[in-house]
């Protein structure tokens, strides 16, 4: 283990590290959580907007507890991963109905609700309540890796463990407990603004003397993961129906599959599956529309609009909706695209 190694983080944090993010200098759980959950997959950049609307609506747990899944989404929408934010109002729900609307103080007991991994469970305990509990999300595996030297293939979770278990090591010495926070800060900032995936700045890093990364010249060959997704294509056919008042045709996705929950135009495999559910003497008039792709993490969705004008498609889970409260649901970010381009707002 690299000597002091702890305090170095600690110090350079103290004096370079990220210190005016809106959920940062606060030992409020619920905002310490909330940014957790919202920074999963998305640059701080995004999520500042969103933590601040976030917050105006929901105060509080509980408060959040208290909303409906549609004014959650409504928040959510364009921020993606959306099992995110379903999760994030069960846990919610069941930090009010678990724990009386406080969240617990121990990573053990945080883990336990829903959307909460051991990484954003050790930041709140760590950060909220000085729990030595060690984090490992994408910035901190891609800092101590390098630091350390640690080759094993982070697809293997018996490796994972073994860098878990580093990490507990490093931490500050249980008797400084108060640089805990300081140093859950600083190894998280390090790895967000200095130890980059692409040209780490490693002059400028605090720990450089004694990186094993740098030391074998070739830092970004950490952390290594040998096992990637495979990308993968889908084309969908989406229905845009309008009627003489503007209002657009949208639909509540069942609860799996893609999109689940959201509000959204009908979607269809084919074209001939969308013309099927329209009746007989509208399906001459669909319109298509030019297509675009949308991309996601690991799979590309060519989607293929079809317009429809005056016509009430078939539907039990569907409504004629105003472009007023449409804005405000929670709605696939290509749907609401297409939306804002095509002039149903």
């Amino acid at each position: 283990m690299p000597p002091d190694f702890a305090a170095q983080i600690v110090s350079w944090q103290r004096s370079h590290g990220r210190s005016a993010l809106p959920w940062q200098n606060t030992r409020d759980p619920y905002r310490v959580w909330l940014s957790e959950v919202m920074l999963q997959q998305t640059q701080v950049t995004t999520v500042l907007g969103y933590f601040a609307r976030f917050l105006e609506r929901f105060p509080d747990v509980k408060a959040l507890a208290a909303g409906t899944e549609d004014e959650v989404f409504g928040l959510w929408s364009g921020l993606g991963y959306y099992s995110r934010a379903r999760n994030m109002h069960r846990c919610a729900q069941e930090v009010v109905e678990r724990f009386g609307g406080e969240f617990p103080h121990t990573a053990a007991e945080l883990v336990t609700l829903p959307g909460i991994g051991r990484s954003t469970a050790a930041a709140i305990a760590a950060f909220c309540f000085g729990e030595r509990v060690a984090i490992l999300d994408g910035n901190v595996k891609r800092v101590l890796t390098r630091v350390l030297g640690f080759g094993g293939d982070m697809s293997s979770s018996a490796q994972e463990r073994a860098l878990w278990d580093q990490a507990t090591q490093l931490l500050p010495p249980a008797e400084e407990r108060e640089a805990i926070a300081s140093y859950t800060q600083g190894v998280m900032d390090l790895g967000a603004t200095v130890c980059l995936p692409r040209k780490p700045s490693c002059m400028i890093c605090p720990v450089n003397k004694t990186c094993v990364g740098l030391r074998e010249g070739s830092p970004e060959r950490y952390p290594v993961k040998t096992r990637k997704l495979k990308r993968s294509a889908q084309s969908l056919w989406v229905l845009l129906a309008r009627d003489a008042k503007g209002r657009v045709w949208l639909e509540k996705r069942p609860a799996k599959g893609i999109w689940a929950g959201l509000h959204c135009l009908p979607v269809f495999d084919s074209r001939d599956d969308l013309l099927a559910a329209l009746p007989p003497a509208a399906q001459r008039s669909a319109e298509d529309l030019p297509p675009f792709v949308h991309v996601l993490t690991h799979k590309d969705l060519h989607l293929h609009p079809v317009l429809l004008q005056g016509v009430q498609p078939q539907g039990d889970v569907a409504r004629w909706v105003e472009a007023e409260e449409w804005g405000r649901l929670g709605l696939p970010a290509p749907v609401r695209k297409l939306l804002e381009n095509s002039g149903a707002a």
